[in-house]
């Protein structure tokens, strides 16, 4: 070989490496959606005390059963997003632990459920948009039918008559 067909050689492999570059897609990392502050305040569950928590104080110093006085908190299904600090209070004013603990875990409980609700309502939505695009790709498909071939009429997806010579063995004749 000589130098100028090992140079048009080590061009040419030059230039289909860059060809082959070029035709790649290069990969790109997942995209994350992070939740604005006004979608927070949506998705997070909104406090209700139906059952004040004066009330649950004046039951607690009427030496009501915590058991009594968290039945009552889930029938008037209050909800109740308290700090630490008010925890602590609650505490101080003779509010028994087994009380605390329940109101501390129903709304953590209902913060899950309302994250893995609106999660489960996004991957729906997902979901069916990906079916949508699955259909309108299937569309554009053109229609293969074995005893007709591919359509290449101007109407994709009706058969385009075949009148050749093995017309007689595709139909049985």
């Amino acid at each position: 070989m000589t130098l100028s067909n090992e140079m048009s050689f080590v061009g040419a492999l030059v230039f289909v490496g860059l060809l082959n570059g070029c035709a790649t897609t290069p990969e790109q990392p997942p995209q994350i959606q992070r939740i604005s502050a006004e979608e927070l305040e949506r998705i997070m569950p909104k406090p209700t005390p139906n059952l004040s928590l004066d009330e649950v104080v004046l039951l607690s110093k009427n030496k009501v059963p915590a058991d009594e006085i968290i039945q009552k908190i889930k029938d008037s299904q209050s909800q109740y997003a308290l700090t630490p600090s008010q925890l602590l209070q609650l505490s101080n004013k003779g509010v028994e632990q087994k009380v605390l603990d329940y109101i501390f875990t129903a709304h953590e409980q209902a913060v899950r459920d309302s994250f893995a609700e609106e999660l489960n309502k996004r991957e729906q939505n997902k979901l069916q948009e990906q079916q949508k695009l699955k259909r309108e790709y299937q569309l554009r498909q053109p229609y293969y039918d074995p005893w007709w071939g591919y359509s290449r009429s101007p109407y994709w997806g009706y058969p385009r008559p075949y009148y050749g010579p093995g017309m007689f063995y595709r139909f049985g004749f």
